[in-house]
């Protein structure tokens, strides 16, 4: 359905976003629910916006989380714009700590727009890992995952384009 409305890049988020709205601009505005079990755990995803004019659903989603996805941007300036004194990876990480969520996991995206650079993997792993520790994440303690949203890359199976990883 993305693909045939010209929205492909958006086949995963289109999956939890819902919203007519959310569709079209391809952001997540509203929190949505997806649950499933394992043989071990009872699961529910929360999509919670990421962006800035829709912090308050960010934070009503966020304060429902045992785990939380950071989402970081890999690309050259939307990583340090994100880590920046008011960047939204801040405050999102900053968000969920206060908010009780106390495993992260941490999705470094668009890991494709810097040729899957191991270098650029390490320089984000490290520069996150500081701010996250001042927070109050223990940074041994979350995974990293380099991913591609626009390409499925590391979200349901290993990449091969980052046999590094």
């Amino acid at each position: 359905e993305a693909n045939e409305l010209g929205k492909g890049s958006f086949k995963y988020a289109w999956v939890l976003d819902k919203l007519k709205a959310e569709r079209e601009r391809g952001i997540t505005i509203d929190i949505a629910l997806w649950k499933f079990q394992t043989a071990k755990y009872e699961v529910t995803v929360i999509d919670a916006p990421g962006h800035r004019d829709f912090i308050k659903n960010m934070i009503t989603g966020t304060s429902q989380a045992d785990c939380a996805i950071l989402i970081i941007a890999s690309g050259t300036g939307e990583f340090e714009a994100g880590i920046s004194k008011d960047g939204q990876t801040r405050e999102h990480a900053l968000l969920a700590f206060t908010l009780g969520v106390k495993q992260l996991i941490v999705a470094l995206n668009k890991m494709d727009t810097c040729k899957w650079s191991e270098d650029r993997y390490n320089e984000i792993v490290k520069e996150t890992s500081n701010f996250i520790k001042k927070v109050g994440y223990n940074p041994k303690s979350v995974p990293f995952v380099p991913i591609s949203g626009f390409n499925g890359d590391n979200m349901l199976e290993p990449s091969t384009n980052c046999p590094w990883y």
